[in-house]
């Protein structure tokens, strides 16, 4: 329901240049917009980079790379599938992905959220780190492509696996490669020979159970899903075995 404070704007950007659309944006922001409908997206990049402002983007159609890159503070939901870059830096705010995600979906990123109903590609969460006690936080309704959480320095990834057959694992290989920092819940399994050797596994304790209920009912309430059928489902937990896992290689 509209309310008298909104302030709704829609655009058509087929056929519209990235730049200018951005720039369009950006202008409709400036003009006191709350709600930015975005029409046709077909492979428009950096939708969203940098902006600090407490807008809902809406997107219908496909955007490029890096969309929402830098952000700090938008909610934008795209109604389809986005490419490689998805919350590349955010620093808050939320992605919300009624689809699947390229490969390194929020590359660095140091806050916010990002929901994906289905799969993603290679080297999600590459880098995440946490920031002034900022968490970033990646759901992942489907399965990940290799080098998940490559480096990860901090934040949360819940991998729910929920398209696989009953039986099937995860196939991602390497994952938690250099693994230095925050957590990976995993809905199902992986072979143990598929993590890097960085990667320690353990049961979700009371602690770890809350913090993936809470994400969890979220992405359910998003998607349209059951948070109780999936919660359901086995967990285990990914940690970091070591604080510097290559110290020894640049310590004298």
């Amino acid at each position: 329901m509209t309310t008298m404070s909104e302030k709704i704007m829609k655009i058509n950007t087929a056929g519209v240049y990235y730049r200018d659309l951005n720039a369009r944006l950006r202008d409709a922001i400036a003009d006191g917009a709350t709600k930015i409908e975005l029409r046709n997206v077909h492979g428009q990049r950096y939708i969203g980079t940098d902006l600090d402002k407490p807008v809902e983007i809406e997107i219908s159609g496909t955007p490029g790379n890096d969309l929402g890159a830098f952000m700090n503070g938008p909610r934008i939901i795209v109604h389809g599938s986005a490419q490689d870059g998805c919350g590349n830096t955010m620093n808050e705010g939320e992605i919300i992905v009624h689809g699947r995600a390229g490969d390194t979906v929020g590359l660095s990123a140091r806050g916010g959220k990002i929901y994906i109903r289905d799969d993603v590609g290679y080297r999600a969460g590459i880098h995440m780190k946490e920031y002034k006690g900022k968490k970033p936080v990646i759901v992942i309704g489907g399965t990940a492509q290799d080098f998940l959480g490559e480096y990860m320095a901090g934040g949360t990834i819940i991998l729910l696996g929920m398209n696989l057959k009953k039986g099937q694992g995860h196939l991602s290989r390497y994952v938690g490669t250099g693994m230095h920092g925050g957590v990976i819940y995993v809905r199902g399994s992986i072979p143990k020979h598929h993590l890097g050797r960085e990667v320690g596994v353990a049961k979700p304790n009371e602690k770890d159970k809350a913090v993936i209920k809470e994400h969890v009912t979220v992405f359910s309430r998003l998607f349209g899903f059951s948070a109780d059928d999936i919660l359901k489902g086995n967990f285990i937990k990914l940690y970091p075995r070591w604080l510097r896992p290559y110290g020894r290689l640049y310590a004298y």
